[in-house]
């Protein structure tokens, strides 16, 4: 199997190769190199992933593969006029393979991604206290309650770039959990007008499609996921 890379770089101060093919997997570095030795981990962890949600895995028979760089996006910073600035906003990467329309299958699949991430999310924080919730911790810029609320913003803006938010955010539930419950909704819903939409548009200095939907909002739930469970494993709480 040829697992196609899309590299990113400047996100953040670092590389992102993504694993075109297979949305929300993705291996990161401080330079190229060092992002791309790291995709044979991530595609077999991301494979481990979805076999560990369903018996149905269409990467069963992933075997052998071949990583191939194919596109390299250098991420750039804007102003308000859309002139290149040191401050400002961060143009992500499109990708030629983000043109592309989202098939049937595809959508199906990335229904199920986004759920088993909603779901994993839900049934570990929705038994929480509080205290644990709102935690502060050495280093981190959210809480875990904050995190939760991060994820939802950003699957809620994620849809307002293909105009398909239906809600303003200003209206968006204060509640973490009500506001996850309320986006999710909205973006499975959203996945059955994305399948084969020819939609690209350009929003605030930046190509959006819904494959590039996609792709950022599994990634970023895999992301956050991953996150909590490694503040829930050995976070430390900060010292007050």
């Amino acid at each position: 199997m040829r697992i196609q890379i899309g590299l990113e770089n400047g996100n953040e101060n670092r590389s992102i190769a993504w694993a075109l093919d297979l949305p929300g997997c993705t291996a990161c570095g401080q330079d190229e190199q060092e992002a791309l030795l790291a995709v044979p981990l991530a595609v077999v962890a991301y494979q481990q992933w979805v076999s560990k949600h369903t018996r149905d895995s269409w990467l069963n028979d992933l075997g052998d593969f071949d990583v191939r760089l194919v596109e390299v996006f250098n991420d750039t910073t804007i102003d308000q006029n859309y002139d290149l600035a040191e401050k400002g906003y961060t143009v992500n990467a499109f990708f030629r393979h983000d043109w592309k329309p989202l098939t049937r299958i595809e959508t199906r699949r990335a229904a199920q991604m986004l759920t088993w991430i909603n779901d994993d999310l839900l049934s570990v924080l929705s038994d929480l206290p509080d205290e644990i919730l709102d935690r502060k911790y050495e280093g981190e810029r959210w809480s875990i309650r904050g995190i939760l609320n991060h994820v939802a913003g950003a699957n809620w803006w994620y849809l307002d770039r293909l105009n398909l938010a239906g809600i303003e955010r200003k209206d968006l539930p204060q509640d973490a959990f009500e506001r996850m419950r309320l986006v999710q909704a909205r973006l499975l819903s959203a996945l059955g007008e994305l399948e084969g939409l020819e939609r690209v548009v350009g929003v605030e200095g930046e190509l959006w499609s819904p494959r590039k939907l996609v792709r950022r909002a599994i990634w970023h739930g895999r992301d956050h996921s991953q996150h909590i469970q490694r503040l829930l494993l050995t976070g430390s709480p900060a010292e007050k």
